[in-house]
């Protein structure tokens, strides 16, 4: 959650802008007369001193709202923007469930119960009915709490050197999302990055096992990587760790951050190994609300067995009349979601799921090859993993950079982020391009279109317009 500032009195609040407020509201906004004085508005910085008519704060609100760019049109983000109607009616019947009252909504409990089983056993459990795992308000929270095991399993083998005498560390690729840096500050745990290097993109396994010693808690592996969209390679880092252990004796375990890539690798890479199957990996996180096909926000946090969460970090709470075991940075938060989610398990399976993110794919392979037509573009990748692709200009290319031809679709409507890349690569600039179901064919070739358009115009500039570097910073979302 973004942290905001209060009001700037310095001059807001004076009787011009506050006469200005006045006349923006339309007299026929008022329930009853619609010739009544417009004598006073609603201050936007502190509460008003009465209520309005629900129609007109509604309408107050939805017209500062169309300022907001179009969600369909987003490409910068991987979260849902499309559900079907019947999946809206649901969650508006569950908006007032409070998830954490298992006892008084037993059956919404046993929805969330069965899509932790549904997912245990796609991602391949020893045992899907013994293993543990809980719904979450994303992949932060999912990636929090799996930290939080990771590290109170390594307090536990390193009982007599911690706290006093040993600080746990974290490696991971400096690609991560930035909640993993958010983990590492928040529980006082050393990020060990590994960094960029060349035309790689993400963690490198041999580099990441140097990287670990007696004070690892784990390492962390990014299926589907937000800055490019590719996956990292799980099994050839277990692999090296394997190796690792045979040579030292550490037995460092993997977490497996899927936030995007649980969901599209089980039914597009059947054959890539990344998940339970590989007996280093003791927990999985994905966001239901990325490529689980669900309105923000869910994740979902799942640990290979009950052995891989300590027990010490469950609560079993007496509320309300039943005793709730709960592993959560949250307590009280809708169960639309979660809903949402069963029904999309329940509506699409495994075929209908395969179908949804082939479609994604092949609309994202398919434009990337558009922009590829071009000369003055050189695509770092292809969306053949996630439905995601990152694109640069070509290095003779000296007219403009990708913050102008961002700046120049959004004119369209078209929502492209530019950002640069991590330490290493700060000199790698690109667009990224996030296609999602709702995102259909149609608009990829309108894109293509709106882009082959602006082109010429751009080609014409005596330079880039984007001249503050500092501004373009790595994109995390």
């Amino acid at each position: 959650m973004a942290l905001h500032k209060g009001a700037d009195t310095s001059g807001g609040d004076s009787r011009q802008e506050h006469r200005r407020r006045e006349l923006s509201l339309n007299p026929f906004y008022g329930e009853a007369n619609p010739v009544s004085g417009m004598e006073e508005a609603p201050p936007t910085h502190r509460l008003p001193d009465g209520p309005l008519p629900p129609m007109t704060a509604y309408r107050i609100v939805q017209d500062e709202l169309m300022l907001d760019g179009n969600s369909r049109l987003n490409l910068a983000t991987f979260v849902t923007t499309w559900m079907e109607p019947q999946a809206g009616v649901l969650m508006d019947e569950c908006r007032d469930k409070n998830m954490i009252d298992k006892d008084e909504y037993p059956r919404t409990a046993e929805l969330e119960k069965r899509c932790v089983a549904m997912l245990a056993d796609l991602w391949h459990a020893p045992d899907p009915a013994g293993a543990v795992g809980c719904s979450t308000t994303g992949s932060s929270e999912a990636c929090m709490l799996a930290g939080m095991a990771l590290k109170r399993r390594w307090a536990k083998r390193n009982a007599d050197r911690y706290p006093s005498s040993a600080r746990p560390n974290l490696v991971m690729g400096v690609n991560v999302q930035v909640c993993w840096e958010k983990f590492c500050t928040f529980w006082e745990v050393e990020p060990r990055l590994v960094p960029m290097e060349g035309e790689r993109f993400h963690l490198d396994p041999e580099a990441a096992a140097e990287l670990c010693d007696e004070n690892t808690i784990g390492v962390v592996a990014v299926l589907g990587s937000t800055f490019d969209g590719s996956y990292e390679p799980v099994a050839e880092l277990c692999a090296a760790l394997d190796e690792l252990q045979r040579r030292t004796g550490l037995d460092i375990p993997v977490h497996v951050d899927g936030a995007s890539g649980a969901m599209v690798a089980p039914f597009l890479d059947e054959d890539l190994v990344w998940d339970f199957r590989l007996p280093r990996v003791s927990s999985i996180n994905t966001s239901g609300h990325k490529y689980g096909l669900v309105y923000p926000g869910v994740g979902w946090a799942l640990w290979r067995s009950a052995a891989e969460l300590p027990e010490e970090l469950v609560f079993r709470v007496n509320y309300l009349g039943g005793d709730m075991p709960t592993f959560a940075l949250n307590f009280s938060r809708p169960g639309a979601q979660v809903v949402a989610q069963y029904y999309t398990f329940l509506r699409l399976g495994r075929d209908g799921y395969r179908a949804v993110q082939q479609s994604a794919r092949d609309i994202a392979t398919g434009l990337a090859a558009k922009f590829g037509e071009h000369d003055d573009f050189r695509l770092l990748t292809h969306g053949n993993e996630l439905p995601v692709f990152a694109v640069t200009t070509a290095p003779d290319v000296t007219a403009f950079d990708v913050f102008d031809v961002s700046r120049r679709l959004r004119e369209s409507g078209w929502l492209v982020p530019a950002y640069t890349f991590p330490k290493n690569r700060e000199d790698l600039a690109v667009l990224r391009v996030v296609c999602r179901n709702g995102f259909s064919a149609d608009l990829a070739e309108l894109l293509a279109e709106d882009l082959a358009r602006l082109l010429p115009e751009l080609r014409a500039q005596s330079g880039p317009l984007s001249r503050d570097r500092g501004k373009a910073t790595a994109f995390h979302h």
